[in-house]
């Protein structure tokens, strides 16, 4: 099984990298003829992604695209200090979602076969 390491930084609104991103490891989650491993990483802007019922004017809701993922088996962590720096770490999370390090970022670098940023 093949290990896709996804990794963004954009904010979930404002910017379509998210959603891409988002839209590419649910299409990798589907693939029957290659069985693959995702992992989501989100870093700087990107960790508000994880923050519940945010009211999105624009077509797509980023909540319920990240329940996807997760209902797929995918794991998806945020910066901690990332959050930490924009006041965010006593909030409540998208379920699923884990507060993670550098260090877990690195080892999932390390063990991947293929990384992506947006």
């Amino acid at each position: 099984m093949q290990h896709v390491l996804i990794i963004v930084n954009d904010a979930p609104y404002g910017s379509e990298k998210l959603f891409n991103a988002l839209r590419l490891a649910i299409q990798l989650n589907e693939q029957d003829y290659s069985p693959v491993r995702v992992s989501l990483f989100l870093l700087s802007d990107a960790v508000t992604a994880v923050l519940p019922k945010q009211n999105p004017i624009e077509g797509y809701n980023i909540q319920q695209m990240l329940e996807i993922v997760i209902a797929q088996k995918a794991q998806v962590k945020f910066c901690g200090s990332c959050m930490s720096a924009r006041g965010l770490t006593e909030l409540n999370m998208i379920e699923g979602c884990e507060m993670a390090t550098m260090d877990d970022l690195a080892q999932w670098v390390l063990v991947a076969d293929k990384t992506i940023t947006f």
